[in-house]
């Protein structure tokens, strides 16, 4: 028994599909009146369920420029694009030949600071700035999830501090 426990192992391994990495941006923008964060959130092309904007490494590319340019080609948004990631998240690629892989996303946070007209995926996809609370709730991906709620918990802990250090003269 256990010679074809090994077998099937091993078999099991010999099929299973390497994790792809893709890259995403978590674009937001930050509400002048009141400290608050917005995500910036499209949808999918093919399911229109919610997502970030993200794809594929690009030849010549770092990772973080690649996810600000999947922002633009997605979503229209262009920004200043953190180089170090916030965390990642899993999730399983549907791929036109109705196979499906999974996927891990390294995200990263940049703040929007233009909005363009004109875009290539402008007429396939819908955009909407939304809280971050409501962000979580439209998303799928636990993971996703999490990483947007943590963020908002991250960037207004940051706005608090710089109030308070203002405040203090320091």
């Amino acid at each position: 028994m256990n010679i074809l426990n090994r077998i099937v192992s091993d078999v099991h391994l010999m099929f299973r599909r390497p994790v792809r990495e893709q890259y995403g941006a978590l674009c937001y923008r930050l509400k002048k009146k009141r400290p608050a964060v917005e995500i910036l959130l499209i949808t999918s092309r093919d399911t229109g369920r919610w997502v970030i904007p993200k794809g594929w490494p690009m030849d010549g590319k770092s990772a973080s420029a690649a996810a600000a340019r999947e922002a633009w080609e997605e979503a229209g948004v262009k920004g200043v694009i953190s180089e170090e990631p916030i965390g990642n998240y899993h999730y399983m690629k549907g791929l036109p030949e109705g196979l499906k892989v999974e996927c891990l996303v390294r995200v990263f946070p940049m703040v929007v600071d233009d909005i363009c007209k004109n875009f290539p995926e402008k007429d396939q996809r819908r955009a909407e700035w939304v809280d971050c609370t409501e962000a979580a709730r439209r998303v799928q991906e636990p993971g996703l999830k999490t990483l947007i709620l943590a963020f908002e918990q991250k960037i207004l802990a940051g706005i608090d501090l710089a109030a308070k250090n203002g405040a203090t003269g320091a």
